[in-house]
């Protein structure tokens, strides 16, 4: 799907420098010469075209509630279905595909350890295919914003 220079911009500003403020809409709305209103429904309309999947704030890991890094074998014919279902549960936050043998990675973040080994429970029967829980042990900064 093809996005607008503002919606470029838009999407840009909130990856970095979200602004930590009472009404940061209104705030990227002067950034962008628009509305506040605008920008609100400019979000929306991402979120219907699922173009974007959340818009919060990125902590430490595990510094409140938990999170893991997991991985999946998916045959490629079944990546995009698989894809799909991993979405779909509301504590994973990203999934990607990557040229690998484990070529399906997402992040589940949730209140606790026992709703990520539920969410992989459930992702485990719902697919049929394992999971490999690989749960942070060193903490390095990757940066995940990407230039739109």
């Amino acid at each position: 799907m093809e996005l607008t220079v503002n919606e470029r911009r838009l999407i840009n500003i909130c990856q970095r420098g979200f602004p930590l403020t009472s009404r940061p809409f209104a705030e990227i709305a002067g950034r962008l010469d628009l509305s506040e209103d605008d920008v609100i429904a400019m979000i929306s309309d991402l979120d219907a075209r699922g173009l974007v999947s959340r818009l919060g704030a990125v902590v430490r890991p595990n510094t409140e509630g938990a999170s893991t890094l997991a991985a999946m074998a998916v045959p490629e014919e079944r990546l995009e279905q698989v894809a799909r279902i991993v979405s779909d549960e509301p504590y994973v936050n990203h999934n990607y595909a990557r040229e690998h043998r484990f070529n399906l990675w997402f992040v589940i973040a949730a209140p606790d350890r026992a709703a990520i080994d539920a969410v992989l429970a459930r992702l485990e029967a719902r697919t049929g295919l394992a999971i490999i829980d690989l749960p942070l042990e060193r903490p390095y900064h990757i940066d995940l914003g990407f230039p739109v």
